[in-house]
């Protein structure tokens, strides 16, 4: 732990990690029972691929867009929650009788993997992690995030922020999927716990990145991951890329 925090800390910390691995785990086995209806979804674009690649070879069009379609289609379809209209959040943001929860993909190119196998871009309207982020050689500095610890705080009504990432590693050339996990990134208020170790400087003063790698596990809950690996297609992955992928490819291997 990042300081040392009371009993009646503790306690309050552990059912804030409670609450967000209980979601973790419904959305992990949502996406776990939907996954071939996923992926044939992810496929559709064979279907009329003379009608948009060359488009998407000169930038027009993004991998991204096609996929996020096909995963908030399912979680709309699945009812889990009240949406949202807030313009403050995540694409996917819903209201569930405990909690409002904010849902955002990511999607990166193998050529690319720096940007995917230790921590990912995340942007203020997205988390609520304020905090400190430690730049190299130079004084640490303030992150404030855009998200409440709890809507409606202290209020009859009120309930936590949950923030999830769903991650997606794909081919560039042939756009096959290689990787597919859900990542819980922690409530703000369990900063005196987690501290510095979850924030990483961006590429411009004003950006961060959730390095997640750090905190592999939910820290007051045993045997408990803060990532949930989806889909892993090793044969499609050369050595290297493999390689690289060995934080993933540990936690997949722990979960069959």
């Amino acid at each position: 732990m990042s300081t040392k925090i009371t009993n009646e800390e503790k306690e309050h910390f552990k059912s804030i990690e409670e609450i967000e691995c209980k979601y973790l785990e419904k959305f992990y086995y949502f996406l776990k029972y939907t996954e071939d209806e996923m992926i044939f979804g992810f496929n559709t674009k064979e279907n009329i691929r003379e009608d948009w690649i060359e488009k998407y070879k000169t930038g027009i069009s993004n991998f991204s867009v096609g996929a996020e379609r096909i995963i908030y289609s399912l979680f709309n379809g699945k009812g889990i929650g009240q949406p949202n209209s807030s313009p403050v959040g995540s694409d996917l943001f819903f209201e569930t009788k405990d909690a409002f929860v904010h849902i955002d993909l990511k999607t990166v190119q193998t050529r690319n993997m720096g940007d995917f196998t230790s921590s990912i871009f995340v942007g203020r309207n997205q988390n609520s992690y304020t905090g400190k982020i430690v730049v190299r050689g130079k004084k640490a500095r303030k992150y404030e995030a855009s998200l409440p610890y709890f809507y409606n705080n202290a209020k009859e009504n009120q309930k936590i922020c949950l923030t999830y990432f769903i991650t997606i590693l794909y081919e560039e050339e042939n756009l096959k999927i290689l990787n597919i996990n859900i990542i819980c990134m922690p409530n703000g208020s369990l900063y005196p716990m987690y501290g510095k170790k979850v924030l990483q400087a961006g590429k411009n003063p004003d950006k961060t990145r959730f390095r997640f790698s750090e905190i592999p596990n939910f820290e007051l809950l045993n045997n408990k991951k803060r990532i949930k690996v989806v889909y892993f297609d090793e044969s499609n992955l050369s050595s290297d890329q493999k390689r690289r992928m060995h934080f993933f490819e540990k936690i997949y291997n722990s979960q069959k």
